[in-house]
């Protein structure tokens, strides 16, 4: 199993790879405790990731909430890789619209 960090700089490249032209940046758990890893931001869409080593990796407090405050707005998920093909094709119908 990877560890989270490999996970997210693959996934990084793999989103770079997929959408042209945007912009991934890590977010700062120190400023906002909770809120997601990653940033995505493309044209005039963004969506934001949670990267989690597996599926059944534990959850921080409040991350449940920013994942699902942002879902609201935009496009949010947690990803790990049992998910990742099933999110980048949410994220790229989402992307799309």
């Amino acid at each position: 199993m990877k560890k989270e960090s490999e996970f997210q700089a693959s996934l990084k490249k793999e989103l770079k790879k997929m959408f042209p032209g945007c912009i991934v940046t890590k977010l700062d758990a120190g400023c906002i405790q909770g809120i997601p890893d990653l940033l995505i931001l493309y044209g005039k869409h963004w969506a934001t990731l949670e990267n989690k080593r597996s599926a059944n990796a534990k959850k921080r407090p409040n991350q449940d909430f920013y994942v699902n405050k942002m879902n609201d707005m935009s496009f949010s998920r947690f990803i790990y890789p049992e998910n990742k093909e099933e999110v980048l094709n949410e994220l790229r119908k989402a992307f799309e619209s």
